[in-house]
């Protein structure tokens, strides 16, 4: 609401109490006040007993200290508060602004901006802003809180000045870090181009100057990565990299923007390359490497932090991870015990599992950081132990699976059960298995078809196609447009053998999600695999991954129909591509073969074996090899 023009004030002579009545209310204004002072930072004047304390306990009292506040301003100070708290949002704004007025104090004037913000008053607030860098020309709070009204008004030309102003004032030593804040004035309007380009003019000199040029480079780069110029802000971090190629903070944003503009890649890798890369950033690429599916390149950067930062425990809990993607869970098992062996050494009094952490209380802990630390560790903690139980699962060490997910605290959670039920579900338990996740939630549409595909992963992964086909054919029915389960269904149908089936499924998921980029490669997967409209197959598959670009499993199929075509080189340079990406086991078995047909009987050997040791019981390698007649 806007403030409105309030009348001059009168104050009136201050009034004896003539009642206890009054007494209490004299007792709650003062109250009042000193919640307000202890606010502002002025000094409070000593209030006067009604009595005068026993004689037995009277002590000689210190030298009083003088205030600076006089009657005049306590009144005003008393008057503004108890207004607002009666909602009279206008007098207290002009009551409060007279009184930092006249008292030229910082801390007033910064309640007089509080006051109009809380009434939704912008106009009233610069205008507080306004008086109070006239006031205080000094004050770079109001040149800082000034930026942002502005900005936030779309005022971007007024908000320079007042940047200016703010970064000038700021102490030389504490310049670098003021500028780095800046980019958080681009979410703060609702014109983030402008306040990019703002930003960017008003950074011009600074970036200029040896002691700043790294964090305005950084800070205009970042502006107009929030703003959403991608390309602008890569032009800044191309030059802060080229610069010092040592800058983390560069070299961070860069790891940001390799998501759409794939020559960041080289400035992060200029910076890797440097003499003391942070690991933070080699950290970062390490994820952004696993989100593009380049889980070969993303190990091989995750063992390279480990063996730089041996004592991260977060490093080490990333590796694990990587390695149980890869097909590796015996590395993956030792990595993650080397993330529990340290993360238990730093913190001995800890609980040993997430069950006791869950049921410690953070009461202990006032510091919000302190406790988001301990949730953060037992919260690693736990996922490095449900890790762990899926490790010792691939390794067919089902007893240690167990233990370790009894460690867990909830047992009765999506994920601890599903862990549990695919335990059941490999040693041939499927009945159990079955009634387990029954326990599910299944209240919601959505929690039903979570559980059906659940259930049908795992008949699956235990090879009970029929069971799963059937499964999924009767969520089919109850959900007739869930392409979810319609290519999970026709996934099982090739595996039956129903060859026309699955095609129709597939054709129907395409028809009702044109973006399914999945139902075009399975098809276009299986006619390469069968051998059948070979040219078919490779328009399919090239659509899918027009949807994915570089998606290792799409380029592992366009690999296999150049292959099926007799275009044995691009086969070759394809599956190599995927299979640095992800070396998976079936892509492995497709790469061999290529290398066999090329006379490269050595190395498709080594790819094998490589292959074999991440997955023996693979249906494509251990047919690759039969039809072959190899032994890697």
């Amino acid at each position: 609401m806007p403030l409105l023009p309030a009348p001059p004030l009168a104050l009136p002579p201050t009034p004896a109490p003539a009642s206890r009545a009054g007494h209490r209310l004299r007792a709650s204004a003062a109250a009042l006040l000193l919640g307000t002072l202890g606010m502002t930072g002025l000094s409070v004047p000593a209030l006067a007993q009604d009595t005068a304390p026993p004689a037995a306990t009277a002590v000689t009292a210190p030298n009083p200290v003088r205030s600076a506040m006089d009657g005049v301003l306590f009144y005003q100070l008393l008057v503004s508060e108890l207004e607002l708290r009666d909602g009279n949002a206008p007098l207290a704004y002009q009551v409060m602004m007279e009184a930092a007025r006249r008292s030229r104090d910082e801390a007033l004037f910064r309640r007089a901006v509080d006051i109009a913000l809380g009434a939704r008053a912008g106009e009233q607030a610069a205008a507080a802003l306004k008086q109070w860098r006239q006031t205080l020309p000094q004050s770079r709070q109001a040149a800082e809180i000034e930026t942002q009204m502005l900005v936030a008004l779309g005022r971007q030309t007024e908000a320079r000045r007042a940047l200016e102003a703010f970064i000038e004032l700021t102490p030389e030593p504490a310049r670098p870090a003021a500028i780095s804040s800046l980019p958080r004035l681009v979410l703060g309007g609702e014109q983030p181009q402008a306040t990019a380009r703002m930003l960017e003019e008003t950074l011009a000199p600074w970036r200029q100057r040896a002691a700043t040029a790294a964090s305005a480079l950084n800070a205009t780069a970042a502006g107009w990565l929030t703003a959403g110029d991608r390309s602008r802000s890569l032009e800044f971090v191309t030059k802060a990299v080229q610069r010092d190629p040592a800058d983390p903070g560069a070299a961070l944003l860069a790891v940001e923007l390799m998501k759409d503009q794939p020559q960041a890649e080289a400035l992060v890798r200029a910076h890797l390359a440097s003499a003391a890369p942070a690991a933070g950033v080699r950290a970062a690429y390490v994820r952004r490497l696993s989100t593009d599916q380049r889980y070969g390149e993303a190990l091989s950067e995750s063992r390279r932090l480990t063996r730089e930062t041996p004592d991260d425990a977060g490093a080490w809990l990333l590796q694990g991870a990587l390695e149980l993607e890869s097909g590796e869970p015996r590395a993956a098992r030792d990595a993650l015990l080397r993330h529990l062996q340290i993360t238990e050494a730093a913190t001995p009094a800890a609980p040993a599992d997430a069950a006791d952490a869950a049921e410690d209380s953070d009461e202990d802990l006032p510091d919000p950081i302190a406790q988001a630390a301990r949730r953060n560790r037992v919260q690693e903690r736990a996922q490095a132990h449900l890790m762990l139980a899926q490790a010792s699962e691939q390794l067919r060490d089902y007893a240690g699976a167990q233990a370790w997910l009894e460690r867990l605290a909830d047992q009765d959670s999506v994920t601890v059960l599903t862990r549990r039920a695919s335990l059941l579900m490999r040693q041939g338990r499927i009945a159990e298995a079955r009634a387990l996740l029954q326990r599910l939630p299944q209240g919601s549409a959505e929690e039903q078809r979570a559980r059906v595909l659940t259930e049908a992963q795992l008949l699956r992964d235990a090879r009970q196609w029929p069971a799963a086909y059937q499964l999924l054919a009767e969520a089919s029915q109850r959900f007739p447009d869930d392409t979810e389960l319609l290519y999970e269904q026709a996934l099982l149908a090739e595996k039956l053998g129903r060859h026309e089936e699955m095609e129709q499924l597939l054709r129907r998921v395409m028809v009702l999600k044109p973006d399914q980029q999945h139902a075009f490669n399975a098809l276009g997967y299986s006619l390469a695999e069968r051998n059948l409209r070979l040219a078919e197959a490779r328009e399919l598959i090239g659509r899918a991954l027009e949807m994915a670009p570089g998606d290792p499993y799409i380029t592992d199929s366009l690999g296999w129909v150049e292959f099926r075509l007799g275009r044995r080189e691009e086969a070759e340079r394809l599956l190599r591509e995927a299979y640095q990406r992800r070396p998976d086991t079936e892509i492995g078995a497709h790469l061999g073969e290529v290398l066999w047909a090329l006379g490269r009987q050595e190395e498709a050997r080594r790819i094998w074996r490589e292959s074999l040791a991440r997955d023996a019981d693979n249906e494509v390698l251990q047919e690759t090899l039969r039809r072959l007649k190899v032994r890697p």
